[in-house]
């Protein structure tokens, strides 16, 4: 990929869109077959959107430099605060029909918990992958060589995810719904980091033949 203004502001575009989109399908849970301990897997409608996310600002971080990622990290940020706005500010704007108003409000009137919840695992989760991503990878150009793009695009992912996964479900469903507090859902909630984070992982190396083509042959 070249290393043009116009190629990173179409990652960022992306970036920002499934950001944005992450947290509108969010609340949309699926089961995926797949049992652990005895308890299906269920995730969140967001986590293939989010997968972009990751992808976008090793990709950028690989081309453009870290101070490029960091901006990308703050604008989606910044992003989020304005679409949760639009979307609360939306939700008490008098509706023409009422069931459509109960339909806005069960898709995306999220309780305030999850949003504090999901801003605050993006914003840690997102700001790791960045600075584990650029710390390996310095080790590696002091070496002189960049054959270990996978490795830091890796360590920085999987690493990342894990603090996504326990800060947005700690906050949302630990705090939140009071499974910290109720000794017959801890477990569950264990379970449930687990089992998020294990599909996380996946999709985190699942990324990696696509960071790889798209950083093959950067060019100024």
């Amino acid at each position: 990929m070249r290393k043009t203004s116009g190629n990173l502001a179409i990652l960022r575009t992306l970036f920002i869109v499934s950001l944005v989109i992450s947290n509108v399908v969010t609340g949309k849970l699926f089961y995926t077959g797949i049992e652990l301990f005895g308890n299906v897997i269920t995730l969140p409608g967001a986590v293939f959107c989010y997968a972009i996310t990751f992808l976008t600002t090793d990709v950028i971080g690989e081309i453009w430099g870290r101070k490029e990622a960091g901006k990308t990290v703050f604008y989606g940020f910044m992003g989020q605060l304005m679409a949760t706005a639009l979307i609360i500010l939306t939700r008490y704007i008098p509706a023409a029909d009422r069931s459509v108003q109960e339909a806005y409000v069960t898709i995306l009137g999220q309780n305030w918990v999850f949003v504090i919840g999901s801003l605050i695992a993006y914003y840690v989760s997102q700001t790791w992958d960045v600075y584990v991503f650029h710390k390996i990878r310095s080790v590696y150009m002091k070496k002189g060589t960049v054959k270990g793009r996978w490795i830091w695009n890796n360590a920085s992912t999987v690493t990342s995810q894990i603090i996504d996964t326990i800060l947005f479900i700690g906050i949302s469903f630990g705090i939140g719904l009071g499974w910290f507090f109720d000794g017959a859902m801890r477990q569950p909630l264990l379970f449930m980091m687990i089992g998020q984070y294990i599909f996380k992982f996946i999709l985190a190396l699942l990324d990696t033949p696509f960071f790889m083509i798209m950083t093959r042959k950067k060019r100024i």
